[in-house]
């Protein structure tokens, strides 16, 4: 929100959003150790390379892809290159985790692919995938990518090899922007409007949109730069995946409501002539899920509970914690319901399975193995053991963990269990040396001193590394970066540890992090360009929701023992709320009695949410008269001092002073 003399801005940051403007930039990087070398050794001769099922069905059906590699934005800049990954056409490098380098090389293929004789998909465009049911007289697509520009190309190339065909219906499987955000690429909301073209979606499908990472938005938005690997090119030495899709296009998030709700499973519908059975999954891997079952071509999609890889319980972005009992559970329904009259499976990201006893063994081990998780976890936690002794412990049986699929490049075991441990028992482990924890910084001048100063844990640090230990050689960095983040050889020294253990990990975004922290580490935090909410999910937050916002942008100490009470009036909605500040705390309620108040804001509410989340001033307007501010004008002046500006840059491996 703007003030009357002094834009303020209170940008909402879903976390995709830095994705979309951010650069690719080179970094400079070290070869992998001898050490690391030997490690990647260990785990190409471990696991079964030789079975190449996977890249059979990732093969399958490949009908052609874009002649022009690069997918651009109205702006000429590149949303999408397709070519990026080529390099992965190679063998695996010492520098990459060879099972990792086997998942990037399946993900990164892209074009269309023909799944059955009524159903394509769209891959390798996006994180995501998009698919294409061939209806009566048009298209039922299924998640339209994350971006306007992806979603748009790869309708073009559907159009171009199979002949143009309207769209009729568009399912969202889920409440993530990756599965309804390109959706104005392919579709004109005012055929929507018409009735033209149905969008179905999970009950809850826009509450979850429009809150999930709005409140931690700015701290999400920043962890996610680590998580997708944002500033990291891709390369050997850099980005190569994100575990479940190469990335994240950068593009324009959009969004259409929808018109058809899911509430039950067992729901069916009729689209353009194709019959749809629902199972709706509520709080597994999104808040508002689905799965769906075509009964006439005995094919099953399974949306994102089902993935190419283990997947995340808690995102390492930050999001409330997923119930995995619940993810288990409905995957047993799942199996229950479809798995004897399921042919195929399709799936939000990654290829097919194909053939019945594949998709019901499929089913069965991947259910196994989140069960095996949250099972395993609950009894460790019950036996008194804490998160990180649970991860340190747990493991999937050889049974599970010999498939491809179970393997953890996306989310893990170790992350995982302790996100079980947390949706259970919080973050304290009973022990009361961790009640009252010291900040990083005081923790590590603490052990840097105890361990008898910089120099001798740098030595140690040293030798650890030398050992092929950098894990441990991290840790003790760790201490003396937060202690001093001056102390440059003992940053050069952590970033080398962090870029060895994201050589050797398996799991893609554990890469991302590791790497990027060593960008930071030598570089400094990288500037992205101001990101601007997408306007469709804005609009679809609630009044309240946006006074939430507001109070915890609220800073405590600027606002001291000040009392102050306003009202904004939203006239086209008829809506009126009475924000107070007390005790240093904001409180908003929808009111029909605004009297007695310092000053009343009058506004059209996409006006006001202009100011609020891309920093608009209201002075020209108030001008005008277009917005009305009576009362004490000094009062909304005083308001609007008193919120911080969430610095999108703020230090994650380093404390400075």
């Amino acid at each position: 929100m703007s003030g009357c003399r002094h834009g303020l801005k209170a940008a909402l940051l879903v976390s995709t959003l830095a994705i979309i403007a951010a650069p690719w930039s080179a970094r400079a990087g070290e070869p992998a150790s001898a050490a690391t070398a030997q490690r990647q050794t260990a785990v190409a001769q471990a696991l079964p390379f030789s079975d190449r099922q996977d890249f059979e069905f990732a093969d399958r059906g490949f009908l052609g892809t874009r002649a022009d590699p690069l997918i651009k934005r109205a702006d000429g800049q590149v949303a999408w290159n397709l070519a990026a990954y080529d390099f992965l056409k190679g063998q695996a490098p010492a520098t990459v985790n060879p099972s990792l380098w086997r998942q990037a090389q399946l993900l990164a293929r892209h074009g269309l692919f023909q799944v059955s004789d009524r159903v394509w998909q769209v891959r390798g465009f996006d994180v995501s995938n998009i698919t294409f049911i061939k209806g009566d007289t048009g298209w039922v697509v299924v998640d339209p990518l994350t971006t306007a520009e992806t979603a748009k190309a790869a309708f073009d190339l559907v159009t171009e090899k199979l002949g143009a065909r309207p769209i009729k219906a568009v399912i969202y499987t889920h409440s993530h922007s990756d599965h309804f955000g390109g959706v104005r690429g392919i579709v004109d909301q005012k055929d929507v409007e018409a009735g033209k073209i149905a969008i179905i979606a999970p009950e809850g499908f826009m509450k979850e949109v429009v809150s999930e990472n709005i409140l931690a938005g700015n701290a999400m938005s920043r962890r996610a730069q680590y998580q997708f690997g944002i500033m990291l090119p891709p390369g050997v030495e850099g980005q190569i995946s994100s575990g479940i899709g190469q990335g994240i296009a950068r593009g324009t998030i959009t969004l259409i409501p929808p018109t058809q709700i899911i509430d039950h499973t067992g729901q069916e519908l009729m689209l353009d002539g194709v019959k749809v059975r629902f199972q709706y999954t509520p709080n597994t891997e999104a808040p508002a899920e689905m799965n769906f079952y075509l009964p006439d071509l005995r094919i099953l999609d399974m949306a994102e509970n089902a993935n190419v890889t283990m997947h995340n319980v808690l995102t390492p972005r930050g999001a409330l914690v997923r119930d995995s009992k619940a993810w288990a559970d409905d995957l047993t329904e799942s199996i229950r319901l479809f798995a004897d009259g399921s042919d195929l499976m399709i799936t939000s990201h990654g290829w097919p399975r194909f053939g019945q006893e594949t998709v019901k063994t499929f089913l069965g081990e991947h259910r196994d193995a989140y069960k095996y998780l949250h099972d395993q976890s609950v009894r460790m936690l019950n036996l008194g053991l804490t998160g990180d002794e649970i991860a340190a412990r747990i493991e999937l049986p050889p049974t599970l963990a010999k498939d491809w699929y179970n393997r953890g490049y996306y989310g893990s075991m170790s992350f995982n269990s302790r996100a079980v441990y947390q949706r259970y028992m919080g973050w304290y482990d009973a022990n009361p040396a961790h009640l009252d924890p010291a900040p990083p910084a005081q923790t590590g001048q603490r052990y840097v001193a105890a361990m008898g100063g910089a120099d001798k844990v740098k030595a140690m640090a040293a030798d650890a590394a030398k050992a092929g230990d950098y894990a441990w050689s991290a840790s003790l960095l760790n201490h003396v970066v937060m202690a001093d983040d001056g102390d440059t050889a003992a940053k050069t020294q952590l970033a080398s540890a962090y870029e060895q253990l994201g050589y050797q990990t398996e799991n893609a975004i554990w890469r991302n992090m590791y790497l990027t922290a060593s960008d930071e580490l030598r570089g400094g935090v990288r500037k992205l360009p101001v990101s601007m909410a997408p306007l469709d999910i804005l609009q679809g937050l609630e009044s309240q929701t946006i006074f939430d916002v507001l109070a915890v942008r609220l800073n405590a100490e600027k606002v001291g023992d000040a009392h102050l009470t306003l009202a904004f009036v939203f006239p086209e909605r008829n809506e009126r709320f009475v924000v107070e500040v007390r005790n240093r705390v904001l409180v908003a309620q929808p009111s029909t009695d605004t009297d007695g108040v310092d000053a009343t804001l009058t506004v059209a509410r996409p006006v006001f949410l202009d100011s609020l989340f891309r920093g608009t001033s209201l002075l020209p307007k108030i001008l005008t008269g277009e917005v009305k501010l009576a009362g004490d004008r000094a009062a909304m002046g005083r308001l609007t001092g008193w919120f911080d500006a969430f610095p999108t840059d703020f230090p994650i491996v380093t404390r400075p002073k």
